[in-house]
């Protein structure tokens, strides 16, 4: 065939060609995706925790479980005149209900001198109630609960088994919190993508991409490490919040 010695050139500079166009969209692609810059800013802000909770336990133990109910009920009393006695008014806390659990020791039966097992027997009833206190944006009685936590000891002096929880302190506006941090979190992004830009002497475009991390809420100066799913201290009365923004922005 006469056109043959023309047609393996023909076919080889179209395919040429051809790869030349797709390799020319790959780089403009590759361009694309590489003509942008990602940031990570932090959003942070101190805090007076404003909520406060706290409660206390006592306990009685009796043969018999309305023994016990008795012996609980007296102790209540004692309870509630000791903390009236303490400045607070009979609305500023509240007692629960009283819950039971039978107790059982451990006795060990011999058999010619040696231990041949160890038996559970029923030794009475428990009867457990707790009293509680919340404040929440209500400073004054936020310390007198602070201030009574440690002088709880002398309803131990006067008999009453009493043993207090750790006090557990919370914010109640959260959700403004939040919105502040990633406001703060997102300006400072942009501004880290400004300085970045402006000494390498660019032009910073359009936002592409936004995303947030977790919001860690810790003790003011913990040094305790963020968490994948986030931080909620309870028991620090001053405390730090923070979250980062992760922004992407095209090249001008």
């Amino acid at each position: 065939m006469k056109f043959e010695p023309f047609l393996k050139p023909a076919i080889t500079g179209i395919a040429l060609i051809i790869m030349a166009l797709i390799l020319g969209g790959a780089f403009k692609n590759r361009n694309a995706t590489q003509d942008s810059i990602s940031v990570v800013g932090l959003g942070t802000r101190d805090f007076e925790s404003d909520e406060i909770s706290w409660t206390g336990s006592y306990s009685a133990k009796a043969k018999q479980a309305k023994d016990a109910y008795n012996m609980i009920n007296a102790d209540k009393e004692k309870v509630k005149s000791f903390f009236l006695s303490k400045g607070f008014q009979a609305s500023e806390f509240s007692f629960g209900g009283v819950s039971f659990e039978k107790s059982y020791r451990t006795i060990t039966i011999e058999q010619n001198g040696e231990i041949t097992k160890n038996e559970q027997v029923f030794d009475g009833y428990i009867a457990t109630q707790t009293v509680a206190f919340n404040s929440r944006k209500n400073p004054a009685l936020m310390k007198k609960i602070e201030a009574v936590v440690d002088q709880t000891s002398e309803l131990i002096n006067s008999g009453i088994e009493f043993e207090g929880s750790k006090i557990q302190y919370t914010y109640s506006d959260l959700p403004s919190l939040k919105h502040n941090l990633i406001e703060k979190g997102s300006q400072d992004a942009r501004e880290r993508a400004e300085k970045i830009v402006a000494t390498a002497k660019g032009k910073l475009g359009k936002l592409k991409d936004a995303s947030m991390g977790v919001f860690q809420i810790t003790g003011k100066g913990s040094i305790e490490e963020d968490s994948y799913g986030g931080n909620l201290d309870t028991y620090s009365k001053y405390k730090t919040a923070r979250i980062t923004v992760r922004l992407t922005y095209t090249l001008d």
